[in-house]
């Protein structure tokens, strides 16, 4: 809508209640694994991406539970009795997220037997279970069986010289009852573990028919219990608490308090959910419940394949006539050499900036080939990295930092061991970048290191000169080829500058709070981003915001206010929104959308009218407490027109989306946006990117 478009306001009114004002974060992330959900559904997609999806809201719900749900109970268990924004207490929001997952769970279940389970079937990938297979078959399992499982497996017996064994996180298991003939009326109790280091799916002698293990196992009980009768066994899962945000951040070594605490949780983490199947007996359940200290509340049953993340190994088969086609990102034109020569990338920023839109351009050939080259030219002096997340020692980033401090630069690493699930491998590939004389630092007390940015230090005749990246995705370069995200370039000197001090902050002592043009959280990100939104608060107001997550009250209040002054304002979130739209009076001129496709959306990307100057940011930090107040964020403006054209063209097409889009309603409801153009948006960008590589489109303008 063209800036001035908009009618005039309508008077202010007094303010809703906050139950109507606000949209439950849990809710609301359930309400984002349900999009996940209908992807599975969606018969037009080809059956491994259908899998695919369905592996994903597995392993979103776990992630659920050992985070989300495990800090509810940990309120409960504290009598904290503080409501949430919209009114629920945490109580109240236990039963509500019980009710969605079991009716969400009913429908993953539905969908895999009845839908699902035929299809791989028909397309030669049967998934069987053990009282379907052949005696030729049979025969096949008993030999895997004997060679490859037996030895692996340690069955565990409780009674009372064997107590109760630890059952580990998200381990899948099978409760056994055994009967000794010499003493008939005492049934025993077992507990034998899958072996997470065994195939979850035995393959038969056809190459087209799959055992799950745990059916192997139980066909073989006999051979774990020799001379007992087997009388029951039943599969379980148990989910425990799996965050690390209450590790004392003060420590006076965070590294050993980090590795103290993983040992501990492995073994005293609280479970939070156990997941048993339907036909398990009373005696057994209240077993499980009494020795995993559970309430009835805690327990899931489900009447099929328990662990459907695991179903992800499905989509490694090479079967590419049942996926999407493989894309393979492009080279933006100014970051290609002339023939088999590398470009000199600096020359290349000295020139002006570059916009990266992964997964659509490469990853490799734009940030892993700034920091590639900055390690072995003889100039560069010095790279400070951030790492939250990176694919470990083998990772082309600490290859060439490794590099870099072997020739004898100035490399600092800045990483953070406190990135939920990444704990110990982060802790690891530290240790090893220390080993190669890189100087690795954990940030600051008290806050988690978030930011994505990198700064080269080069001599250049007399002066000294910064090129940075900054981006909103991990230095990774697996989840850049599946997620999406922006990165910026860059040797201007004001943001290097910002840069240098930014990485002051996180290696030394400084109080720095103010910044030529970087946003950094905690000190100005917030007030920031509040005051460009109040800056919109007029007639013709126009904001668009993308980001994972907006559950910030402030930022949400802010939005309201822009809103009922006039402001035209769209947002694209991912995930969890706590925001309501559409409310007359409140948010009518507030749309919200979220785009659910091929890949991940991960950027963050702000835009402010600004009374027809548009402005653009980009950066880590998505609108949530957490990020705004108790983490390292930084967040870059996009001064160049060419670039920002690029953004807003990113913007437009994802707006524009009616493939891939869901719109939330007034009501908190999300529904499918109604297919008229049939516009990807996924697709878009492909073909954007394939045509700027041909040196035609806007895509190729915007980064010339």
């Amino acid at each position: 809508m063209a800036v001035g478009a908009h009618p005039e306001p309508e008077p202010t009114p007094a303010l809703a209640p906050p139950a109507s004002r606000y949209i439950n974060r849990e809710l609301s992330r359930l309400d984002f694994d349900e999009r996940v959900l209908a992807m599975a559904e969606d018969p037009r997609l080809p059956l491994l991406e259908r899998v695919r999806f369905l592996a994903i809201f597995s392993q979103n719900v776990d992630d659920f539970f050992q985070v989300r749900v495990a800090g509810l109970k940990e309120q409960v268990l504290a009598a904290i009795s503080v409501a949430s924004p919209d009114g629920l207490s945490p109580v109240e929001q236990l039963k509500a997220i019980r009710a969605r997952v079991e009716s969400l769970v009913d429908r993953q279940v539905g969908l895999y037997k009845r839908e699902i389970v035929p299809a791989l079937a028909q397309s030669g990938i049967a998934i069987v279970r053990a009282d379907e297979v052949s005696k030729r078959e049979l025969a096949q399992l008993h030999t895997v069986f004997r060679e490859q499982i037996f030895p692996v497996l340690t069955p565990l017996a409780v009674d009372p010289g064997h107590p109760f064994p630890y059952i580990s996180h998200l381990s899948l298991n099978l409760a056994v009852r055994v009967r000794d003939p010499q003493r008939p009326r005492q049934p025993r109790f077992a507990r034998v573990k899958i072996p997470p280091v065994l195939p979850r799916f035995i393959p038969l002698v056809d190459g087209e028919r799959y055992v799950p293990l745990e059916d192997v196992i139980a066909v073989h009980l006999p051979a774990l219990f020799p001379g007992m009768e087997i009388v029951a066994h039943h599969p379980f899962r148990v989910t425990r608490d799996g965050d690390l945000d209450d590790v004392d951040s003060d420590a006076e070594d965070l590294l050993a308090a980090i590795q103290t605490e993983l040992r501990r949780r492995r073994r005293h983490a609280r479970v939070v959910r156990l997941e048993v199947d339907p036909g398990m007996s009373a005696e057994v359940l209240d077993l499980l419940m009494r020795e995993l200290e559970l309430q009835p509340g805690d327990v899931y049953q489900l009447d099929g394949l328990l662990d459907m993340g695991s179903l992800s190994v499905l989509t490694r088969l090479d079967r590419p006539d049942l996926k999407e086609e493989t894309w393979t990102p492009t080279t933006q034109p100014r970051l290609r050499g002339i023939g088999a020569e590398a470009p000199d990338l600096f020359a290349v920023l000295r020139s002006g900036d570059v916009l990266a839109h992964h997964p659509y351009d490469s990853f490799a050939t734009s940030v892993e080939a700034l920091i590639d080259q900055a390690a072995s030219d003889p100039d560069v002096l010095a790279i400070k990295q951030t790492l939250y997340r990176t694919s470990g020692p083998a990772s082309p980033i600490v290859r060439a930092l490794i590099r870099a401090a072997e020739r004898s630069k100035q490399v600092v690493a800045l990483v953070e061991i406190k990135a939920r699930g990444d704990e110990q491998a982060n802790i690891g590939w530290a240790r090893a970048l220390e080993e190669a004389n890189v100087h690795v630092v954990y940030g600051l007390l008290g806050l988690k290191t978030h930011a994505k940015v990198t700064l080269v230090v080069r001599r250049e005749g007399g002066h000294i000169q910064h090129y940075l990246h900054v981006g909103t995705g991990n230095y990774n370069p697996n989840t850049a080829r599946g997620y999406e995200d922006v990165s910026l370039l860059s040797a201007d000197s004001d943001l290097g500058a910002d840069v240098t001090e930014l990485f002051n902050l996180l290696t030394g002592y400084s109080r720095q709070s103010r910044y030529r043009k970087l946003l950094v959280a905690p000190t100005n990100l917030r007030t920031g981003i509040t005051q460009l939104i109040e800056r919109e608060a007029v007639v013709g107001g126009r904001i668009i915001i993308k980001v994972n997550n907006l559950i910030d009250q402030e930022i949400i209040d802010a939005l309201y206010a822009a809103s009922q002054s006039g402001a035209q304002v769209d947002l694209l979130v991912r995930s969890m929104c706590s925001l309501r739209p559409g409310v007359p009076g409140l948010s009518e001129r507030i749309r919200v959308r979220s785009i659910v496709g091929q890949f991940l959306e991960h950027s963050r990307i702000f835009m402010f009218g600004n009374g027809g100057r548009p402005e653009y940011y980009l950066g880590s930090s998505d609108l949530m407490p957490r990020n705004l107040d108790r983490r390292v964020e930084a967040v870059v403006p996009v001064s160049d027109s060419r670039l920002r054209h690029r953004l807003q063209q990113i913007l437009d097409i994802s707006l524009a989306d009616d493939v891939l889009a869901w719109e939330l309603g007034p009501d908190g409801a999300w529904r499918k946006v109604p297919t008229v153009l049939g516009l990807n948006s996924h697709n878009r960008f492909k073909e954007l990117a394939i045509e700027s590589a041909h040196g035609n489109g806007v895509h190729g303008v915007a980064n010339a």
